[in-house]
């Protein structure tokens, strides 16, 4: 997802999935960054005033915003930041590259399903060996960071997908936000008419539409260790339903989320599954007065499980203790709960800290329907781990194989499963 600067990056380019595919085979990645007085390389030793940090955050506004930040959790910890932003699509080469030539920053910023693969090479230093705790994080992102039991990030703000829909459409319809899959088809064929069509989702083949899938298939006991079950195929089969009913444009095989939400600010959408990095976009126009809902549930009453996105921070392997110690003082620093509330407040995101929710769901209502969802989110690699891209390949591969009429949803779940 190139996308909003806020949105989660569930696709990331195949360039940077097969650098980050080349660093779990390299011995490199072990011997280069390895703990202790003599691993490290070049960042072993210097002056530790100074603390080199490197992310993706290199669109505005979310790149003034977190340099304001990182800047006063550096002067806090009492050193100098020197940063570097790069294109998320380049941010797995950039760690490979200077895993390579042990150059690793002091602070590292990955995209969270990114982290147990990179904690997997041995390129992370534990944060519970640095001090740091995530005690009254949210329970998804917490998993996100951990590797083998051992905590290598810590995520200030996260973010997820909810039902934004057009207030006007609805009035004009007669019809209230659904809550459930049943209500959401009846509700989407009513609001379909001329050139407007009930829902808009993202389906592409990739990470996008895995991400966008997953609330439904996670909400109906689906489970990505086996997706051949019956209730990944209820979910599947809502997909295609929908748009065999004409309720989902065909366009949605092939749409990003930055589509889905062009479809949406257009009309020709009246509800559209999206994040709240699509705000900025939406604020533009001011030609459609919408609101938020959370994904609707297979029933009623049944909870929503959506997926987390969102950035972590760790601090690498480079040999320097007094750097490392700095490093996790300022990660520390940005994950305070006034620097969670800020942060997620400027860059359209969700504090990670439980006791923070309601206060900030309040102040930004918004938010409101996507922050209901985060207590039962669940982050993409809890179960798999660094084994999640083969998952979510096989997800994507089977709703597009059923939306497409290759096969039906039973067997399209099947054959990926077992190819």
């Amino acid at each position: 997802m190139i996308r909003s600067p806020r949105a989660p990056r569930s696709s990331r380019s195949r360039r940077a999935q097969a650098a980050l595919a080349s660093m779990l085979t390299l011995p490199l990645a072990l011997t280069a960054c390895g703990g202790g007085s003599n691993g490290g390389g070049s960042n072993s030793g210097g002056d530790s005033s100074t603390l080199r940090v490197l992310d993706y955050y290199n669109n505005e506004p979310s790149k003034t915003v977190w340099q304001k930040a990182i800047d006063a959790c550096g002067k806090q910890a009492g050193v100098t930041i020197q940063r570097e932003s790069v294109p998320g699509a380049t941010l797995i080469q950039k760690v490979l590259q200077q895993a390579s030539s042990r150059t690793l920053p002091d602070v590292l910023m990955l995209d969270n399903p990114d982290l147990q693969q990179i904690a997997q090479t041995g390129a992370l230093t534990p944060l519970n060996d640095l001090g740091l705790k995530a005690d009254g994080y949210v329970e998804g992102v917490v998993s996100a960071s951990t590797y083998k039991d051992k905590l290598y990030g810590l995520q200030p703000i996260t973010n997820t997908i909810g039902l934004f829909y057009n207030k006007d459409l609805l009035d004009k319809a007669g019809v209230k936000p659904p809550t459930t899959w049943a209500e959401l088809k009846t509700v989407a064929k009513k609001l379909t008419s001329g050139g407007t069509y009930g829902l808009a989702f993202s389906a592409p083949a990739n990470y996008e539409g895995t991400w966008q899938f997953l609330p439904f298939m996670w909400s109906n006991g689906g489970d990505e260790k086996n997706i051949a079950t019956p209730e990944t195929a209820q979910a599947v089969q809502l997909w295609v339903d929908l748009m065999n009913d004409g309720s989902v444009s065909k366009s949605a095989l092939n749409w990003t989320q930055a589509d889905v939400n062009d479809q949406f600010r257009a009309g020709k959408a009246a509800m559209a599954i999206n994040g709240p990095w699509q705000f900025p976009a939406l604020a533009e126009g001011k030609s459609v007065k919408y609101a938020v809902a959370p994904i609707p549930a297979p029933v009623a009453g049944k909870p929503i499980v959506a997926p987390l996105g969102g950035e972590t921070w760790a601090v690498p392997q480079t040999g320097n203790k007094d750097k490392q110690a700095k490093a996790a003082k300022v990660i520390a620093c940005l994950n305070s709960d006034d620097n969670q509330l800020s942060l997620a407040k400027d860059t359209q995101t969700i504090p990670t800290k439980k006791a923070l929710l309601e206060k900030f769901s309040s102040s930004n209502p918004n938010m409101a329907g996507f922050v209901d969802q985060i207590p039962t989110a669940r982050a993409r690699t809890g179960e798999l781990g660094a084994d999640w891209p083969k998952a979510a390949t096989k997800i994507y591969t089977a709703f597009q194989s059923a939306l497409t009429g290759q096969a039906t949803a039973a067997k399209a779940l099947e054959t990926a499963q077992n190819g």
